[in-house]
């Protein structure tokens, strides 16, 4: 993943051995968050070196031998304020460290939200069929025909329930327009080439796992596609638990998928969050009493989410 594209997690700048970061929404939403981020870590840098000059001049005395350059020698005086300011100056350096290492988050048990659920198709990952099957530039009326027999055909959203197998339901789609067999048949076979992993998908969901939430996955997923697009993506495992369609014999926007995942992993609807392109498969969630958000892009979600207690 390319430093600087739209799903970048955050800038890094180094502070001793740690790191600071800016929340996603920060790098999308304002440009300039590196520009002030520098500012705050001089800043902060130039205070933790004032306070330990301070202490440490106490504790020592400079003097001229001759014309020679300046040489430290502990004074009398100075072996006492050292044996009493060293344990200071250490304790100056841990608090700084505790304010602004980069600690590891914390549960907090007053969020609001605690377990984000996220589809994949056009959330995570991207996916338009009708750009892909624009691609074989077929003419008008075959390129409707087809994608009426396949796309728009009922059995399409069926075939994520995962009940037969694969050569059913192509049969299925080739019995609404036997003229176009083999290309209805071809359009199928290569149709998961038209998934891609969003650039931002994993350090997204990396991002948030940082910050203590519980990650899921609740996508109605047909099995052929399934078997030739897991392998691409990288959010998994980032997931505290998947449930697929195909898996499960229910699709969204059905009730009962929404409940099997809340069942399965002990969850709070009310403490739970749902994303999803489909207004549908939002309401689905909304009836199992989850929170929902429909999923336009990155941006818009993740204000969607601080809105709800989650950066």
């Amino acid at each position: 993943m390319t430093t600087g594209s739209a799903g970048e997690e955050f800038l890094r700048r180094p502070f001793g051995s740690k790191r600071y970061s800016v929340k996603i929404t920060d790098r999308i939403a304002d440009v300039s968050c590196e520009r002030k981020l520098n500012e705050k870590f001089l800043k902060e840098s130039r205070h933790l070196q004032v306070l330990s000059y301070y202490f440490l001049y106490s504790a020592f005395q400079w003097h001229l031998p001759g014309e020679a350059v300046k040489t430290p020698r502990l004074c009398s005086g100075g072996r006492f304020a050292a044996a009493v300011l060293v344990p200071i100056v250490a304790y100056v350096f841990w608090m700084a460290y505790r304010i602004w290492g980069n600690k590891k988050p914390r549960e907090d048990e007053n969020r609001m939200i605690e377990n984000i659920i996220f589809d994949v198709g056009n959330v995570l990952m991207g996916y338009d069929w009708e750009e892909y099957l624009r691609s074989y530039d077929f003419p008008e009326e075959k390129y409707q025909k087809i994608a009426d027999a396949v796309f728009r055909n009922p059995i399409w959203e069926e075939q994520d329930r995962g009940q037969h197998e694969e050569s059913w339901y192509v049969d299925k789609f080739v019995e609404s327009a036997p003229e176009y067999e083999a290309d209805i048949r071809e359009v199928v076979r290569r149709d998961p080439e038209c998934m891609h992993l969003y650039d931002y998908a994993e350090t997204w969901v990396k991002y948030l796992k940082n910050q203590g939430y519980h990650l899921y996955v609740l996508s109605n997923y047909g099995t052929y596609m399934l078997d030739r697009t897991k392998q691409d993506m990288s959010f998994l495992k980032y997931m505290d638990g998947v449930v697929f369609s195909c898996d499960v014999q229910q699709i969204k926007p059905e009730v009962d998928i929404y409940k099997t995942l809340l069942k399965r992993y002990s969850l709070k609807p009310e403490k739970s969050v749902f994303l999803d392109d489909r207004a549908v498969n939002c309401e689905g969630a909304g009836k199992a009493g989850i929170h929902t958000i429909q999923f336009e892009n990155l941006k818009q979600a993740a204000k969607a989410l601080e809105k709800l207690g989650v950066k």
